[in-house]
């Protein structure tokens, strides 16, 4: 474990504020849910939680499906890191930040179709090095309880090949799915 050197104490109520500098680097923003562990030592450990993450198998899975059906990169998110990849190499995706656009579609809450990121608004006022990794993508946030908990890609590598209404309603309908099984 890394230790940083601050220090802070307990109020009458039980809490006790995680500096601004480690939300900030951890991506922690306000209500975001957080599990506490034990361990044997008597440490107290706080993990961001992924209602996504639990998931996991079941993301993964649907990932596949996706790609079968249509033949492009399909990628399933939660609020920071992709969690789930089929048609592309899982190292070159899985556990990696997700973009600045892709947070800007979550945190508007309406998917959008790009076709050429290199030109889209979302990626020209991006000043993040997480770029655009397809030429062409769809991205459908996954809303459960009014709250983005994450993201569904779809996008292709190749400029000649445009994403249509039929892959953003794909991704539309797997989000919609994605947070129906959250809300279970």
């Amino acid at each position: 474990m890394k230790a940083t050197g601050i220090v802070r104490r307990i109020d009458d109520l039980g809490r006790v504020v995680i500096p601004k500098e480690i939300r900030r680097t951890l991506k922690i923003r306000e209500g975001d849910p957080l599990e506490i562990y034990v361990d044997r030592g008597g440490e107290v450990i706080l993990k961001k939680y992924s209602p996504i993450g639990e998931l996991g198998d079941f993301a993964q899975e649907y990932a596949d499906s996706l790609y079968e059906s249509m033949g492009h990169i399909s990628c399933i998110a939660d609020r920071d890191t992709i969690i789930a990849v089929a048609g592309a190499p899982k190292k070159e995706f899985v556990n990696r930040p997700l973009n600045s656009a892709l947070e800007q579609v979550m945190e508007n809450r309406k998917s959008v179709l790009i076709n050429d990121t290199s030109a889209h608004q979302y990626y020209r006022e991006s000043d993040d090095m997480f770029g655009p990794r397809f030429a062409n993508e769809v991205i459908a946030p996954i809303i459960s309880e009014g709250d983005p908990i994450g993201a569904v890609v779809i996008g292709s590598r190749d400029p000649s090949m445009k994403m249509t209404d039929l892959e953003l309603k794909l991704a539309e309908t797997a989000a919609s799915f994605l947070a129906k099984q959250m809300e279970q």
